[in-house]
């Protein structure tokens, strides 16, 4: 799979692609958080996300492949005067420390081969308190629009839910969102999940 975005953000080193407000996800999952929560976000790019969540007072940390991505993120984080844990390197690599209150990404995993998700999502459940949270926007097969020479591996109906088949589904909505990046006004279309780990069983 390939994503185009590391070679944008090199492209425009002064210019946020996403802007620099959170994301409409961000702001729906933030409420359902513990105070202090620690959280994982995967293929952060420009950091709009991560610095909104550590501005909320959660503990973050945010990976991405590209530098230039990372760059932008450090810039806007110092900005906002909060403190994120930036990591830079391929999602799946990364050694990632500790237990997570929530796993997040927003237009990232679909990047992954199929095969390589699963067997990452799975990883990334194990890395999840009880009750904690996975909450991700994927792009799906529903409506596919291929820009700047992207290849992406597209989720099917159900296919989330089936990756979190013990877990509670709290959120699960399909859609399509509009975009215009490579100039040419069109559409992709979306699935907006979030999902809550199994807490303790109590004896």
């Amino acid at each position: 799979m390939r994503s185009p975005w590391a070679r944008e953000y090199r492209r425009t080193p002064k210019r946020y692609i996403w802007g620099t407000e959170p994301s409409s996800f961000a702001c729906r999952v933030a409420p359902l958080l513990p105070a202090g929560g620690r959280i994982l976000d995967l293929g952060c790019g420009e950091g709009r996300d991560s610095v909104f969540f550590a501005a909320k007072g959660f503990e973050v940390m945010a990976v991405d492949a590209s530098r230039a991505g990372i760059a932008k993120a450090r810039r806007l984080a110092g900005a906002r005067g909060v403190s994120v844990h930036w990591l830079i390197g391929d999602m799946v690599r990364v050694a990632y420390p500790g237990s997570f209150d929530l796993v997040y990404s927003c237009g990232a995993i679909h990047y992954l081969r199929r095969e390589t998700r699963v067997r990452f999502l799975s990883r990334l459940q194990s890395l999840t308190r009880p009750g904690g949270l996975h909450a991700h926007v994927v792009f799906t097969d529903r409506e596919v629009y291929v820009e700047k020479g992207e290849v992406i591996d597209y989720f099917v109906p159900g296919e989330l839910a089936g990756a979190y088949a013990p877990w509670l589904i709290l959120y699960r909505q399909e859609g399509r969102i509009s975009c215009a990046q490579d100039g040419t006004r069109h559409h992709h279309g979306v699935e907006s999940f979030i999902a809550r780990a199994p807490a303790p069983v109590q004896n």
